[in-house]
């Protein structure tokens, strides 16, 4: 299996910048698309942002956050900038990738979740 491990959430005040890691370890074969997700209660969770070759942003952040990826690490980032209230809620880190044992096999994996809250 694959396990993903977030880190860099906290509390923030608006306008305020924080950096979100995922670091994927396991018997990881090739990792292609690597996304952030975010959800808060009551809604469905949203793509934030996600990067094979280039990043892709949802309408709401584009401008503001920036992914990218370290591939000799299996590490993405999410760099979130000029932060709003609205940008609360957790973060979700999701990799598509296969396994050195089952290398044609794809699946997706997820972090554990990171909160971020941003303050007014």
């Amino acid at each position: 299996q694959v396990q993903l491990v977030e880190s860099g959430g906290g509390l923030v005040q608006a306008g305020g910048s924080l950096r979100l890691s995922c670091a994927a370890s396991g018997s990881i074969f090739s990792i292609n698309r690597m996304a952030w997700y975010r959800q808060t209660p009551g809604k469905q969770r949203e793509l934030v942002a996600d990067i094979t070759s280039g990043g892709n942003y949802a309408d709401s952040v584009k401008g503001r956050f920036t992914i990218s990826r370290d591939n000799a690490k299996n590490t993405v980032y999410l760099q979130m900038n000029s932060l709003k209230p609205e940008d609360t809620a957790v973060y979700y880190c999701n990799v598509y990738a296969s396994t050195y044992r089952y290398s044609s096999r794809w699946s997706d994996y997820w972090g554990q979740g990171t909160q971020v809250t941003v303050s007014s």
